[in-house]
């Protein structure tokens, strides 16, 4: 019930490791850093070149760097690097006005850095991500494959395992998610008012995580609704729905549904009349 397995597909995951020797899916937060600072391979130090932010735009691929003689096509969905006409698969765009603030800082490939962001490491950013304009990375952040940090989102001391979407707004702290998908303005609370150390009370059972600042873990298919917040210490298993507004506080098992109080009393005036 709370091993990673019980909340992400692993297999395959090229992050798994991560959970290796662990017991409760949150273990995997105290591995974070060093996990991160092991694979890391910094490839931003030629772009940077001592300065943090990028003053022309760049594309990285196959290793090299690329400040003139490509295109870059925007018609699709995805921008894509050419060069004499040919699409250059895997490449890389970090465009003008991006910010790494040091070199510890890893860009997969077929991903985009948008004006404005700015990364701080350690920091490991996957294949075919996109990072938008404004985008925030405060370092100890590993994010996978096929994710998404859009405007004005910050995350921090957290993992995105692939496929996360955190598109506007959102602030992601000391968390772990799977393939998921953060409406608008989602807040991932990490640490108590009274700062003190986060438990877990789940089926009458108290569990001492050891975590002072511990956000939440969200399952694979786990959808938020616009203007949601968890609570410190949230466990929420595959698919749960939290509607727009709400508040998530413990542990909810698969396939639940939270909603908003006032919502949940309007849909059963409704069903009674």
């Amino acid at each position: 019930m709370l091993k990673a397995e019980d909340f992400f597909e692993l297999t395959g995951n090229p992050y798994a490791a991560l959970f290796a020797q662990t017991t409760y899916v949150w273990e995997a937060l105290t591995k974070r850093r060093a996990y991160i600072k092991e694979h890391l391979q910094g490839n931003v130090a030629a772009i940077r070149r001592g300065e943090p932010v990028v003053s022309k735009t760049v594309v990285l691929y196959g290793g090299q760097l690329f400040y003139a003689g490509y295109e870059i096509d925007t018609a699709g969905k995805t921008p894509q690097v050419k060069k004499h006409g040919i699409v250059l698969e895997g490449a890389s765009i970090i465009y003008a006005g991006a910010v790494f603030m040091d070199d510890e800082i890893y860009i997969g490939k077929n991903t985009v850095i948008e004006p404005g962001a700015l990364i701080k490491g350690p920091t490991i950013i996957g294949d075919n991500t996109e990072i938008r304009q404004g985008a925030y990375i405060r370092g100890d952040v590993l994010i996978g494959n096929h994710c998404v940090v859009g405007h004005t989102t910050e995350i921090k001391s957290s993992v995105m395992l692939g496929g996360s979407k955190a598109g506007h707004f959102a602030y992601i702290g000391d968390s772990i998610l799977g393939r998921v998908n953060l409406g608008a303005g989602t807040k991932v609370a990490n640490l108590k008012i009274a700062g003190s150390e986060i438990a877990l009370e789940i089926a009458g059972v108290r569990y001492q995580t050891g975590l002072r600042k511990f956000g939440a873990i969200m399952g694979d298919g786990v959808e938020t609704g616009c203007n949601s917040v968890t609570t410190p210490g949230c466990l929420l298993g595959r698919d749960v729905l939290l509607y727009p507004n709400g508040t998530a506080r413990g542990y909810y098992p698969p396939g639940k549904i939270i909603k908003v109080k006032q919502v949940q009393e309007v849909e059963d005036n409704h069903a009674a009349g």
